[in-house]
Protein backbone atom coordinates (compact mmCIF):
# COMPACT_ATOMS: atom_id res chain seq x y z
CA UNK A 1 0.00 0.00 0.00
CA UNK A 2 1.37 3.39 -0.99
CA UNK A 3 1.64 6.10 1.66
CA UNK A 4 0.48 9.56 0.60
CA UNK A 5 1.91 12.61 2.35
CA UNK A 6 -0.77 14.87 3.75
CA UNK A 7 -0.97 18.51 2.88
CA UNK A 8 -0.24 20.74 5.85
CA UNK A 9 -3.38 21.74 7.74
CA UNK A 10 -3.52 25.17 9.37
CA UNK A 11 -2.16 25.46 12.89
CA UNK A 12 -5.10 25.75 15.27
CA UNK A 13 -5.56 26.01 19.03
CA UNK A 14 -5.97 22.57 20.58
CA UNK A 15 -9.71 23.06 21.15
CA UNK A 16 -10.31 23.98 17.49
CA UNK A 17 -8.11 21.15 16.25
CA UNK A 18 -10.11 18.70 18.33
CA UNK A 19 -13.32 20.14 16.90
CA UNK A 20 -11.98 19.60 13.38
CA UNK A 21 -11.30 15.97 14.26
CA UNK A 22 -14.82 15.58 15.63
CA UNK A 23 -16.29 17.03 12.44
CA UNK A 24 -14.23 14.59 10.37
CA UNK A 25 -15.31 11.70 12.60
CA UNK A 26 -18.96 12.66 12.02
CA UNK A 27 -18.32 12.73 8.26
CA UNK A 28 -16.61 9.33 8.34
CA UNK A 29 -19.50 7.96 10.39
CA UNK A 30 -21.92 9.21 7.74
CA UNK A 31 -19.92 7.39 5.05
CA UNK A 32 -19.99 4.18 7.09
CA UNK A 33 -23.73 4.45 7.69
CA UNK A 34 -24.26 4.96 3.96
CA UNK A 35 -22.26 1.77 3.34
CA UNK A 36 -24.30 -0.07 6.01
CA UNK A 37 -27.58 0.81 4.29
CA UNK A 38 -29.28 -1.96 2.30
CA UNK A 39 -31.06 -2.31 -0.07
CA UNK A 40 -29.73 0.62 -2.14
CA UNK A 41 -30.38 0.01 -5.84
CA UNK A 42 -27.15 -0.76 -7.67
CA UNK A 43 -24.90 0.47 -4.86
CA UNK A 44 -22.19 -1.17 -2.78
CA UNK A 45 -23.20 -2.27 0.72
CA UNK A 46 -22.02 -4.79 3.28
CA UNK A 47 -24.37 -7.31 1.63
CA UNK A 48 -23.01 -7.15 -1.92
CA UNK A 49 -21.14 -4.99 -4.43
CA UNK A 50 -24.17 -3.87 -6.39
CA UNK A 51 -23.30 -2.96 -9.97
CA UNK A 52 -19.55 -2.75 -9.24
CA UNK A 53 -17.06 -5.48 -10.07
CA UNK A 54 -14.04 -3.46 -8.90
CA UNK A 55 -15.05 -2.58 -5.32
CA UNK A 56 -16.76 -3.97 -2.25
CA UNK A 57 -17.45 -3.03 1.37
CA UNK A 58 -13.82 -3.55 2.35
CA UNK A 59 -12.71 -1.14 -0.39
CA UNK A 60 -15.09 1.50 0.95
CA UNK A 61 -13.97 0.93 4.54
CA UNK A 62 -10.32 1.37 3.56
CA UNK A 63 -11.15 4.49 1.59
CA UNK A 64 -13.09 6.04 4.48
CA UNK A 65 -10.19 5.47 6.88
CA UNK A 66 -7.74 6.97 4.38
CA UNK A 67 -9.66 10.19 3.76
CA UNK A 68 -10.82 10.93 7.31
CA UNK A 69 -7.63 12.88 8.22
CA UNK A 70 -8.10 15.07 5.15
CA UNK A 71 -11.69 15.79 6.13
CA UNK A 72 -10.27 17.07 9.42
CA UNK A 73 -7.82 19.23 7.45
CA UNK A 74 -10.73 20.63 5.46
CA UNK A 75 -12.64 21.43 8.65
CA UNK A 76 -9.55 23.11 10.10
CA UNK A 77 -9.06 25.08 6.89
CA UNK A 78 -12.67 26.21 7.00
CA UNK A 79 -12.07 27.54 10.50
CA UNK A 80 -9.20 29.62 9.09
CA UNK A 81 -11.29 31.07 6.26
CA UNK A 82 -9.54 29.09 3.53
CA UNK A 83 -10.28 29.88 -0.10
CA UNK A 84 -11.61 27.35 -2.59
CA UNK A 85 -8.16 26.81 -4.19
CA UNK A 86 -6.78 25.94 -0.74
CA UNK A 87 -9.61 23.47 -0.14
CA UNK A 88 -9.07 22.03 -3.59
CA UNK A 89 -5.41 21.26 -2.81
CA UNK A 90 -6.47 19.27 0.27
CA UNK A 91 -9.14 17.50 -1.77
CA UNK A 92 -6.59 16.47 -4.40
CA UNK A 93 -4.37 15.01 -1.67
CA UNK A 94 -7.39 13.19 -0.20
CA UNK A 95 -8.15 11.65 -3.58
CA UNK A 96 -4.55 10.46 -3.89
CA UNK A 97 -4.81 8.86 -0.45
CA UNK A 98 -8.10 7.23 -1.45
CA UNK A 99 -6.58 5.72 -4.58
CA UNK A 100 -3.54 4.51 -2.66
CA UNK A 101 -5.81 2.77 -0.15
CA UNK A 102 -8.04 1.17 -2.80
CA UNK A 103 -5.52 0.20 -5.45
CA UNK A 104 -6.64 2.99 -7.75
CA UNK A 105 -10.40 2.54 -7.38
CA UNK A 106 -12.59 5.65 -7.18
CA UNK A 107 -14.79 4.99 -4.17
CA UNK A 108 -15.28 8.45 -2.66
CA UNK A 109 -14.26 11.14 -5.11
CA UNK A 110 -17.72 12.70 -5.08
CA UNK A 111 -17.88 12.47 -1.29
CA UNK A 112 -14.47 14.12 -0.92
CA UNK A 113 -15.84 17.06 -2.92
CA UNK A 114 -19.30 17.43 -1.37
CA UNK A 115 -18.71 16.15 2.14
CA UNK A 116 -15.37 17.95 2.20
CA UNK A 117 -17.07 21.28 1.49
CA UNK A 118 -19.59 20.60 4.25
CA UNK A 119 -16.73 19.82 6.65
CA UNK A 120 -15.05 23.12 5.75
CA UNK A 121 -18.34 24.90 6.32
CA UNK A 122 -18.78 23.16 9.69
CA UNK A 123 -15.30 24.20 10.75
CA UNK A 124 -16.06 27.81 9.92
CA UNK A 125 -18.68 28.02 12.67
CA UNK A 126 -15.87 27.89 15.28
CA UNK A 127 -17.77 26.42 18.18
CA UNK A 128 -21.11 28.04 17.45
CA UNK A 129 -24.27 26.01 17.20
CA UNK A 130 -24.78 25.29 13.52
CA UNK A 131 -28.33 26.36 12.63
CA UNK A 132 -30.61 24.33 10.40
CA UNK A 133 -29.57 25.07 6.82
CA UNK A 134 -26.35 26.70 7.98
CA UNK A 135 -23.87 24.40 6.25
CA UNK A 136 -25.47 24.67 2.83
CA UNK A 137 -25.78 28.43 3.14
CA UNK A 138 -22.13 28.74 4.17
CA UNK A 139 -20.91 26.65 1.22
CA UNK A 140 -23.02 28.66 -1.23
CA UNK A 141 -21.94 32.03 0.16
CA UNK A 142 -18.24 31.29 0.59
CA UNK A 143 -17.49 28.97 -2.28
CA UNK A 144 -20.37 28.96 -4.76
CA UNK A 145 -18.86 31.21 -7.42
CA UNK A 146 -15.43 29.57 -7.22
CA UNK A 147 -16.96 26.10 -7.50
CA UNK A 148 -18.58 27.01 -10.82
CA UNK A 149 -15.48 28.82 -12.08
CA UNK A 150 -13.08 26.09 -11.00
CA UNK A 151 -11.08 23.69 -13.19
CA UNK A 152 -12.91 20.89 -14.98
CA UNK A 153 -11.35 17.45 -15.47
CA UNK A 154 -12.36 17.05 -19.08
CA UNK A 155 -11.95 13.26 -19.20
CA UNK A 156 -13.68 12.53 -15.89
CA UNK A 157 -16.87 10.52 -16.46
CA UNK A 158 -19.00 13.02 -14.55
CA UNK A 159 -17.70 15.97 -16.55
CA UNK A 160 -18.27 14.13 -19.83
CA UNK A 161 -21.84 13.29 -18.79
CA UNK A 162 -22.51 16.91 -17.79
CA UNK A 163 -21.33 18.16 -21.18
CA UNK A 164 -23.14 15.51 -23.20
CA UNK A 165 -26.48 15.71 -21.38
CA UNK A 166 -26.54 19.32 -20.23
CA UNK A 167 -26.96 18.64 -16.50
CA UNK A 168 -25.37 20.52 -13.63
CA UNK A 169 -24.27 17.53 -11.58
CA UNK A 170 -22.21 17.84 -8.41
CA UNK A 171 -20.71 21.31 -9.07
CA UNK A 172 -24.09 22.99 -9.49
CA UNK A 173 -25.48 21.08 -6.50
CA UNK A 174 -22.63 22.28 -4.27
CA UNK A 175 -22.62 25.85 -5.58
CA UNK A 176 -26.34 26.07 -4.82
CA UNK A 177 -25.82 24.99 -1.20
CA UNK A 178 -26.86 21.34 -1.65
CA UNK A 179 -30.60 21.78 -2.23
CA UNK A 180 -30.99 18.03 -2.75
CA UNK A 181 -29.83 17.46 0.83
CA UNK A 182 -32.15 20.07 2.33
CA UNK A 183 -35.18 19.74 0.08
CA UNK A 184 -35.12 15.99 -0.59
CA UNK A 185 -32.73 14.02 1.61
CA UNK A 186 -33.53 15.46 5.04
CA UNK A 187 -37.33 15.49 4.56
CA UNK A 188 -37.22 11.88 3.30
CA UNK A 189 -35.04 10.87 6.25
CA UNK A 190 -37.56 12.40 8.65
CA UNK A 191 -40.43 10.74 6.78
CA UNK A 192 -38.73 7.34 6.99
CA UNK A 193 -38.25 7.77 10.71
CA UNK A 194 -41.93 8.52 11.17
CA UNK A 195 -42.94 5.54 9.04
CA UNK A 196 -40.49 3.08 10.65
CA UNK A 197 -39.50 4.51 14.05
CA UNK A 198 -37.93 1.23 15.15
CA UNK A 199 -35.81 0.71 12.02
CA UNK A 200 -33.15 3.39 11.39
CA UNK A 201 -32.02 1.65 8.19
CA UNK A 202 -35.48 2.14 6.70
CA UNK A 203 -35.12 5.92 6.96
CA UNK A 204 -31.79 5.72 5.12
CA UNK A 205 -33.39 3.67 2.33
CA UNK A 206 -36.25 6.18 2.09
CA UNK A 207 -33.76 9.04 1.73
CA UNK A 208 -31.67 7.12 -0.81
CA UNK A 209 -34.64 6.30 -3.07
CA UNK A 210 -36.00 9.85 -2.82
CA UNK A 211 -32.60 11.19 -3.90
CA UNK A 212 -32.33 8.73 -6.81
CA UNK A 213 -35.75 9.92 -7.98
CA UNK A 214 -34.74 13.58 -8.15
CA UNK A 215 -30.97 14.06 -8.44
CA UNK A 216 -29.24 14.86 -11.73
CA UNK A 217 -26.90 11.90 -11.23
CA UNK A 218 -24.06 11.89 -13.74
CA UNK A 219 -23.05 8.40 -12.58
CA UNK A 220 -26.38 7.08 -13.88
CA UNK A 221 -25.99 9.01 -17.13
CA UNK A 222 -22.45 7.70 -17.62
CA UNK A 223 -23.37 4.07 -17.02
CA UNK A 224 -26.89 3.93 -18.42
CA UNK A 225 -27.25 6.83 -20.85
CA UNK A 226 -30.48 8.80 -20.98
CA UNK A 227 -32.62 5.64 -21.03
CA UNK A 228 -30.98 4.16 -17.94
CA UNK A 229 -31.08 7.52 -16.17
CA UNK A 230 -34.79 7.93 -16.87
CA UNK A 231 -35.56 4.35 -15.86
CA UNK A 232 -33.71 4.68 -12.55
CA UNK A 233 -35.40 7.95 -11.62
CA UNK A 234 -38.85 6.65 -12.58
CA UNK A 235 -38.36 3.39 -10.69
CA UNK A 236 -37.23 5.18 -7.53
CA UNK A 237 -40.09 7.66 -7.81
CA UNK A 238 -42.49 4.74 -8.16
CA UNK A 239 -41.17 3.22 -4.94
CA UNK A 240 -41.73 6.49 -3.08
CA UNK A 241 -45.18 7.04 -4.63
CA UNK A 242 -46.23 3.54 -3.56
CA UNK A 243 -45.59 4.48 0.06
CA UNK A 244 -41.82 4.11 0.31
CA UNK A 245 -40.78 2.30 3.45
CA UNK A 246 -44.37 2.61 4.65
CA UNK A 247 -45.26 -0.30 2.37
CA UNK A 248 -45.84 -3.60 4.14
CA UNK A 249 -43.18 -5.33 2.03
CA UNK A 250 -40.94 -2.28 1.53
CA UNK A 251 -37.70 -4.18 1.99
CA UNK A 252 -38.63 -6.80 -0.61
CA UNK A 253 -39.66 -4.05 -3.05
CA UNK A 254 -36.40 -2.16 -2.55
CA UNK A 255 -34.35 -5.34 -2.87
CA UNK A 256 -36.12 -6.28 -6.12
CA UNK A 257 -35.30 -2.82 -7.44
CA UNK A 258 -31.69 -3.30 -6.40
CA UNK A 259 -31.42 -6.48 -8.45
CA UNK A 260 -32.96 -4.77 -11.50
CA UNK A 261 -30.39 -1.96 -11.26
CA UNK A 262 -27.58 -4.51 -11.02
CA UNK A 263 -28.91 -6.39 -14.06
CA UNK A 264 -28.83 -3.11 -16.02
CA UNK A 265 -25.42 -2.07 -14.62
CA UNK A 266 -26.91 1.10 -13.09
CA UNK A 267 -25.28 2.76 -10.09
CA UNK A 268 -26.61 6.05 -8.67
CA UNK A 269 -23.33 7.05 -7.07
CA UNK A 270 -24.32 10.71 -6.86
CA UNK A 271 -27.34 9.79 -4.74
CA UNK A 272 -25.09 7.68 -2.49
CA UNK A 273 -22.81 10.68 -1.92
CA UNK A 274 -25.81 12.87 -1.16
CA UNK A 275 -27.17 10.26 1.27
CA UNK A 276 -23.90 10.44 3.21
CA UNK A 277 -24.08 14.23 3.14
CA UNK A 278 -27.69 14.09 4.37
CA UNK A 279 -26.66 11.87 7.29
CA UNK A 280 -23.78 14.22 8.13
CA UNK A 281 -25.92 17.36 8.06
CA UNK A 282 -28.61 15.63 10.10
CA UNK A 283 -26.02 14.69 12.73
CA UNK A 284 -24.43 18.12 13.28
CA UNK A 285 -26.91 20.85 12.43
CA UNK A 286 -29.46 22.01 14.97
CA UNK A 287 -32.94 20.66 14.18
CA UNK A 288 -35.26 23.05 12.31
CA UNK A 289 -37.53 25.16 14.52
Amino acid sequence: MTTVARSRAPSLPLRDAERARRIAAAAASALRRELDTYPKPGLVSRIDSGSHADMDAATFAASTAAIEPYLADLAASGAQGATMPELRRIGIAAEAAMRAATGGVNTHRGAIFGLGLLCAAAGSFSGETIPAGGLGDRVRQRYGADILDGPVLLRAPGAEARRRHGVGGAPREAASGFPSVYEVGLPALARGRRLRPDDPEAAHVEACLALIATVEDTNLLHRGGEAGYAFARDAAAGFIAAGGVGQTAWREAAEALHHVFVAQNLSPGGAADLLAMTLFVDAIEAPPP
